[in-house]
């Protein structure tokens, strides 16, 4: 751990989720650099993905592609074994262990006056007066020189008869039928979660595409080495990605070999698409990419299995359309009507949320001041490849940055910690002038 030396930059880390740890992790390595980390609960670095308590809930990646150093790739097994829970490098471990991983990144720099740690809600953002001043719901202001918005995915408010998936209490029936709306990996925690506590009901779950995350192999995976046709029309790009799969079994190995050889390429792939190659993508491409790309782990998957074989566990293909007396409304394909009686219902429909109806307060206030803006999808917040935020007017907020999922929109793959942790990395090594330029 470094002195606190000569400090020559404030910066100022909203969000004390998996992103807003790492990036506060990866500027105390930095000389000179001061972190205040905001964040309004009693967790860091756990956010909605690592707060689960359910042992049960794995990653979806192994232990050797989880460490929050790049240059360091033993760090995550190695606190592992020095923590009493050691793993082999291809195992998937509980993302509450994980969590408590994520917990400890900031131990070795509590204390240090490099490190402040604030536990408010972050509400607006001004850059002023060459810095940036944050206020608190408290009704504090922080200055610093620039801030860094890592405040994760957005989370949907409550709706009426649903629960919600990330703060689902339990206490059903269980013999009673379970609707989950959403097939994908909120979905399958929800349904391991209800098997394991002895539900025996139907699990009912409706999608529009009616897709499940697929398994990982039980090899390493190993890359293609292919290079993708960068800025293809969308229907030439799947074409090749099928050709790619083919060719790869052809050799011995698995389409999971071809998906992983393009994940490399994936930001650039998103960067030379255009707009409506972009929309394209989304419409026609993006769920099958998503079950193929972001998978389970086999123990998950053979339960899952096990479920749809003995017909406990159910998909249906359709638009959730609503629900009233217990009754779920389901808009089917051919626009055909079926009602579905339900004793529960989650919502599992996932994390790509509006940001102005579901971002966090700051978001939120930051899209109304115009400091901001949606990209022109409305997959996220509209930001440069260096991160920086674009105002409603066009111009550049040099001072404040987006990092994680609220940065999708200019990178798409960037809610997994192995990409997280290159996006925060490049960030906390800019040099002052560049960063502040």
């Amino acid at each position: 751990m470094k002195d606190m030396g000569t400090v020559h930059q404030h910066v100022l880390v909203i969000g004390g989720g998996a992103s807003g740890v790492l990036m506060a992790a990866h500027l105390l390595k930095q000389d000179g650099i001061q972190v205040t980390l905001v964040e309004k609960g009693e967790l860091l670095g756990c956010g909605i993905a690592y707060s689960t308590t359910d042992p049960d809930h794995l990653l979806n990646t192994r232990v050797h592609n989880m460490s929050a150093f790049a240059d360091q790739p033993e760090h995550f097994h190695d606190w592992l074994t020095e923590h009493g829970r050691p793993r082999h490098e291809t195992d998937f471990v509980s993302r509450a262990t994980y969590g408590d991983y994520m917990q400890d990144l900031l131990t070795p720099w509590r204390g240090n006056p490099r490190l402040t740690l604030v536990k408010d809600e972050a509400t607006r953002l001004q850059a002023e007066d060459g810095g940036i001043t944050l206020t608190l719901g408290s009704g504090q202001q922080v200055r610093g020189d620039r801030a860094i918005l890592a405040t994760g995915h957005a989370v949907p408010e409550a709706t009426p008869g649903l629960d919600n998936a990330w703060h689902f209490d339990g206490g059903i029936d269980p013999d009673a039928r379970v609707v989950i709306i959403g097939s994908g990996l909120s979905m399958i925690d929800q349904t391991l979660s209800l098997l394991k506590g002895g539900h025996r009901g139907q699990i009912v779950s409706v999608s529009r595409r009616g897709l499940l995350p697929l398994a990982h192999g039980t090899s390493l995976p190993r890359p293609t080495g292919a290079e993708p046709p960068f800025g293809a029309e969308i229907s030439w790009l799947l074409h090749w990605m099928r050709t790619t799969a083919r060719n790869a079994e052809a050799n011995g190995g698995s389409w999971r070999d071809a998906v992983d050889g393009v994940r490399p390429h994936a930001h650039r792939l998103w960067r030379e698409m255009t707009i409506t190659q972009r929309k394209r993508f989304l419409r026609h491409a993006g769920s099958w990419w998503g079950v193929h790309r972001h998978r389970i782990p086999p123990a998950s998957w053979n339960t899952i299995l096990d479920a749809l074989t003995r017909g406990q566990l159910e998909l249906r293909r359709g638009r959730f359309d609503g629900m009233e007396d217990n009754h779920v409304r389901i808009l089917h394909p051919d626009r055909s009507v079926e009602e579905i009686a339900a004793s529960r219902v989650i919502d599992c429909r996932g994390i790509l949320r509006d940001l102005e109806t579901h971002g966090s307060p700051l978001i939120r206030d930051l899209l109304k001041q115009g400091i901001a803006r949606m990209d022109p999808l409305r997959v996220g917040l509209d930001v440069t490849l260096h991160c920086q935020l674009i105002a409603q007017d066009g111009t550049v907020q040099q001072r404040i940055q987006a990092i994680g999922p609220v940065s999708r929109a200019a990178f798409w793959e960037i809610t997994a910690i192995p990409d997280i942790r290159a996006q925060v990395a490049e960030l906390a090594s800019q040099p002052e002038a560049e960063a502040l330029a």
